[in-house]
């Protein structure tokens, strides 16, 4: 807790001396104690940029990733613009992921740089709850230009990192001034009592949050609203779920 004080107040003498008053930031949280704890002021900052990946296994932990991004965008207010190099987004799945298309504004552009100069623009215009960027490599220059623009605005900014090729995907290693850094990687559902197939579950790391811990957990993805939550056996014990399965299939 020193550490994180001192931490504090340096940047607050860096802020004086450089002469910037920025907007104290609001968070969106999770509503998940377990995941919200981890964060600084118990959720995502607003007005602030933010970085989320797929795990390894290639398009369908970044469809993961995509809907852990939709997730957030819907627990937000007013319209989403969302950044795009190729119309490959499945709206219905999103909007079972909370975000409705009538919320979504799409641009699409021809390469990662547009994408970027559109995401910042959207930023700096401040009236959307989240603009979301699609890109391949996100360099350290571009990722404090987004932070820059969403700093004194409401608007949460999501740098989603998607690759056309796995090779790519070592770019996600470099340093990006993003407030926090997520990996979302596909777990198996949970076995119902009768057939068919359970809530997805993700496996979502925290690789770095600002002036916090890195960590992972286990969550059920998210619902017609956006939220997620923590799997039955998590929260009750495997004992308990065992118990209320023998009782659901008796």
């Amino acid at each position: 807790m020193r550490s994180r004080s001192a931490i504090e107040s340096l940047r607050a003498k860096i802020e004086k001396i450089e002469g910037r008053k920025p907007c104290p930031k609001s968070v969106l949280p999770f509503g998940i104690d377990k995941v919200d704890a981890r964060l600084p002021g118990r959720g995502l900052a607003r007005g602030s940029l933010h970085e989320i990946a797929g795990g390894g296994n290639g398009a369908i932990d970044g469809a993961a990733a995509a809907l852990f991004t939709a997730g957030i965008a819907a627990r937000t207010s007013g319209k989403v613009l969302w950044c795009i190099t190729r119309p490959d987004l499945f709206e219905p799945a999103l909007a079972q992921a909370g975000l409705h298309p009538d919320r979504v504004i799409y641009v699409e552009a021809g390469d990662d740089n547009i994408v970027l100069s559109c995401a910042e623009e959207g930023l700096r215009h401040g009236g959307f709850g989240a603009v979301v960027a699609e890109v391949a490599r996100l360099s350290m220059t571009a990722s404090r230009r987004l932070r820059l623009a969403a700093e004194g605005t409401n608007t949460i900014g999501i740098a989603l990192r998607r690759w056309r090729r796995q090779s790519e995907a070592v770019d996600f290693g470099q340093p990006t001034a993003a407030d926090t850094r997520w990996r979302v990687s596909i777990m198996p559902s949970e076995p119902l009592p009768v057939p068919g197939v359970g809530r997805h579950r993700w496996l979502v790391e925290l690789i770095r949050a600002r002036a916090g811990e890195s960590t992972d957990f286990e969550l059920e993805a998210c619902d017609a609203a956006g939220r997620l939550a923590l799997p039955a056996d998590v929260v009750h014990g495997p004992a308990a779920v065992e118990g209320w399965r023998r009782g659901a299939s008796a």
